[in-house]
């Protein structure tokens, strides 16, 4: 009796033995362990690699972007304030562009402009003169805003496009996970997991980029805002200056006449 309940056991044992092996059994040692960032990215497909690091790139630009425009306006912003605030005191149209001949800067530029209008209409301060400083004021400042305002545009379309590449990697990543289920015949979480992780990797450098870039771009057209004031200021102190100038002209002469 016992002889034979042991000779069944061999027999089941030898059948198991020489069963094939389901074409859908998995190895579990050779799926993928490492869901850590970098390891993520090395495992990642070439398209989700390459939207990954034009995502890093633009995360880059973003903030070197706002470190360059950042210290540009505090320069520049500084400079066309002092120079404002020198307009502001009894002085000559000549004199301020004597101190700002060799300089370089928007409130610079606007003096000069000035000083060669005046000096191409014979030094004659009527009111035709106003006209052509306030025409000449105003492209000057259009000029320095639009240098001012240069490279912040790429902001604006990372902060638009960013979250649509990262979406893209997301859809590509989980059509890689639904071909893994296909090959594999299982549904098993070890074979969807890495196609889905690189996915959500991808949706989160997408925001990583774009978040920062609409804020940096809403700070920077903050600043450059105020920086036109500024040289809005400084047109306006530069029409104050004739006017005065020319009205001492006229009321030197009438003292004369009388």
């Amino acid at each position: 009796m016992q002889s034979n309940s042991r000779l069944r056991h061999m027999i089941v044992t030898s059948v198991l033995a020489l069963a094939p092996t389901p074409a859908f059994a998995i190895d579990e040692a050779l799926l993928p362990r490492n869901l850590s960032p970098w390891g993520m990215f090395v495992g990642a497909d070439i398209i989700v690699k390459t939207v990954m690091v034009g995502l890093a790139v633009a995360s880059l630009v973003t903030w070197t972007v706002w470190l360059a425009k950042t210290v540009e306006l505090r320069r520049k912003g500084a400079l066309a304030l002092h120079r404002t605030r020198a307009l502001e005191g009894n002085m000559t149209l000549a004199e301020a562009a004597a101190r700002a001949s060799d300089a370089h800067d928007a409130v610079a530029q606007l003096i000069q402009s000035c000083a060669r209008e005046a000096e191409i209409s014979g030094g004659v301060l009527d009111n035709g003169l106003q006209e052509r400083l306030a025409l000449r004021l105003e492209r000057v400042e259009a000029a320095m805003s639009r240098e001012i305002a240069r490279g912040t545009g790429v902001l604006a379309t990372i902060g638009a496009t960013a979250p649509f590449v990262g979406l893209f990697g997301t859809v590509w990543g989980i059509m890689n996970s639904f071909i893994g289920i296909s090959e594999s015949h299982t549904t098993s979480l070890a074979v969807v997991a890495p196609g889905i992780a690189e996915a959500l990797l991808a949706t989160a450098l997408g925001l990583v980029a774009a978040i920062p870039a609409v804020v940096i771009y809403n700070h920077l057209v903050r600043g450059i805002a105020n920086y036109r004031a500024l040289l809005s200021d400084a047109s306006a102190q530069l029409t104050l200056l004739v006017s005065r100038q020319r009205d001492h002209r006229e009321f030197r002469l009438a003292r004369a006449a009388e």
